[in-house]
């Protein structure tokens, strides 16, 4: 990163509080899933399921994306964070709706209590699209990549529309339709709309940058940016309005989108100038390729295929894991520690290159966690998904362990990260002479 990119960056209590908590969260979503084991072999529209699918993609995967992306902004659009004081606000309220949420779902409590998190979490949704927007704006060009991560913020507002929309439906029925019509919905469009283009967003300009790949043509990007909007949006007025079976088309074309943006990486990754690749890296492909599991399933549970409905209520519980638990998951856990220790790094020994011998980002977290961590983890998903097609309690169990051990071996490598404190320095020398 260069320095006039570094010299964007904004304060480190914007940031590293985002990790803290998504870290814990990711804890709090391991232990709830060993307690949770009962509630996969039966329908999704369940207390504990859903918990574990909002601490997943808001307490876990949101929260996280927050603070990367304060910190990401700057670089991929070259320009300062809008708003820092936004920023911190934004995290308070995602961070009391997110907790207030899981705990509505685990005791199945919807009344005021339920209209509080959610609005809450719109709050924090609407400040964090502001400042996106806004951010975006002062950039000195605009970029496919703005296109996809101010697109996918408009995205997650309406996520949490529909969801707010959803709670109160609950103690007051308005919805012409029953609940779980407008789940799918609520889960599609935060799935597809918010994670899927702001990874991709955020994905064009990191990956390439970390293999030191120079890849400038944006068609297949753009292509897939607008193939992925008019997918998700045709579903959308389909399933509101005119219940066609042409949900599987729609599906298609957001397939056609991704597939669009991994060939973009492979195209960039031919470019590349560094050929070895760290453990981070070597997670981020295997969340790529876990990425085709969803891509798949997602045909399937769009079909309506004449399948057993114990089976089609499995599949559509992978599809779920598979998105959270599988792909995005795993692009956290190889993203964070190709992020977090030049974050940290930067805030500790910025002021010291040059003058003092500093340690390097890739020095300030423990390796040998994360190899187990990712070890752990990609067993853990095996089991969990394996189980739940088994519908086996044992196997899930086994599968929840694994991911217990992940989470807590990837955050005491978070924490050993935001608790570094620069050491004593050794001064440069220059001959006989020791830099000033």
């Amino acid at each position: 990163m260069s320095a006039a990119t570094t010299s964007n960056s904004p304060g480190k209590w914007v940031v590293l509080p985002h990790y803290a908590f998504a870290a814990l969260a990711f804890v709090a979503l391991s232990v709830l899933l060993l307690f949770s084991t009962d509630a996969f072999s039966g329908h999704y529209f369940h207390p504990k399921l859903l918990t574990l699918t909002h601490v997943a993609a808001l307490g876990w995967a949101t929260m996280l994306i927050f603070g990367a992306l304060y910190q990401l902004l700057p670089v991929v659009l070259e320009c300062k964070l809008y708003s820092e004081k936004l920023a911190i606000i934004a995290f308070g309220f995602l961070g009391a709706g997110t907790i207030l949420l899981a705990w509505c779902f685990w005791h199945f409590e919807l009344g005021w209590s339920m209209h509080v998190a959610a609005c809450s979490l719109v709050i924090a949704f609407i400040l964090f699209t502001i400042n996106v927007a806004q951010t975006a704006r002062k950039a000195p060009k605009w970029t496919i990549e703005a296109d996809f991560i101010v697109t996918s913020a408009i995205w997650l507002l309406v996520t949490g529309l529909v969801g707010l929309l959803m709670a109160v439906n609950f103690t007051t029925p308005f919805l012409p339709v029953e609940h779980t019509h407008y789940l799918k919905l609520h889960a599609h469009i935060g799935m597809a709309g918010w994670f899927l283009l702001l990874i991709i967003g955020v994905g064009t300009k990191l990956i390439p940058m970390f293999l030191l790949a120079h890849h400038k043509d944006t068609k297949k990007l753009n292509w897939s940016y607008n193939l992925i909007n008019a997918g998700l949006i045709l579903f959308i007025l389909d399933h509101l309005l005119f219940h066609t079976s042409f949900l599987p088309v729609y599906a298609a074309l957001v397939i056609v989108g991704v597939a669009l943006f991994l060939l973009y990486l492979r195209d960039a990754a031919r470019t590349r100038q560094r050929q070895d690749l760290d453990l981070g890296m070597k997670q981020t492909i295997v969340a790529l390729a876990l990425l085709l599991l969803p891509l798949v399933l997602v045909l399937v549970v769009s079909s309506k295929l004449a399948l057993p409905q114990s089976l089609l209520s499995s599949i559509y519980l992978v599809y779920g894991i598979s998105v959270f638990l599988g792909f995005i998951s795993a692009l956290i856990l190889g993203q964070t520690f190709k992020t977090l220790p030049f974050i940290v790094w930067m805030h500790a020994y910025e002021d010291y290159v040059g003058r003092y011998k500093t340690p390097l980002p890739k020095d300030l977290y423990s390796h040998t966690l994360l190899r187990w961590q990712n070890i752990s983890y990609l067993l853990g998903f095996i089991l969990l998904v394996a189980g739940v097609l088994l519908r086996s309690e044992q196997v899930i169990l086994a599968g929840a362990i694994g991911f217990t051990i992940t989470s807590l071996l990837y955050t005491a490598n978070v924490f050993r990260l935001l608790l570094h404190k620069a050491h004593d320095l050794k001064p440069f020398t220059y001959g006989n002479a020791k830099a000033a």
